[in-house]
């Protein structure tokens, strides 16, 4: 004797109502917050005190949304009997995140450790015009980097870790 088939229309039933018993796995931004991964991609955040306004970040970012300037000081001599140096001060530095596509490359070519990813994601704006952050602005974002992780046992720290 063969089974008696169950329309498709009660099958499908069926499995909604199992789905509506179950507890949602979404969160329900902004009223509950997840706590994103320590290395999370969110923004990218200034030290200003190791910028030298080399301009390589401005130089290699593929969408041109850095912008830097900066002129040169006159500073005393390091040591007695030594001449006059010049030194680059910074002015400017801004990043225009409606351009930025958050690769990287500006982090990673820094040689003077001036730039960090912060995981701060909440930094959305009303107008497109207000995407562009200043320095004092990236600067408020180093206070959320994360610190560096140790390094594996056996390495040795770079050239700048080492000053």
């Amino acid at each position: 004797m063969a089974k008696p088939k169950i329309p498709g229309l009660l099958v499908g039933l069926g499995i909604t109502f199992k789905t509506m018993l179950k507890p949602a796995v979404t969160v329900q931004y902004p009223h509950e917050k997840e706590i994103p991964a320590p290395r999370a991609r969110g923004v990218i955040a200034l030290k200003e005190e190791n910028c030298t306004v080399c301009m390589l970040c401005a130089r290699q970012c593929p969408d041109w949304c850095i912008y830097i300037e900066g002129h040169k000081e006159k500073r005393p001599p390091r040591r007695e009997g030594g001449r006059e140096r010049s030194v680059s001060v910074l002015d400017r530095f801004d990043i225009d995140y409606s351009l930025c596509m958050y690769c990287g490359i500006c982090v990673e070519v820094c040689p003077f450790d001036a730039l960090f990813w912060s995981p701060e994601y909440e930094y959305s704006e009303n107008r497109i015009g207000e995407l562009l952050h200043d320095k004092q602005k990236l600067g408020e974002w180093m206070a959320t980097v994360p610190p560096r992780e140790p390094l594996e046992i056996g390495a040795e720290p770079g050239k700048a870790a080492k000053k």
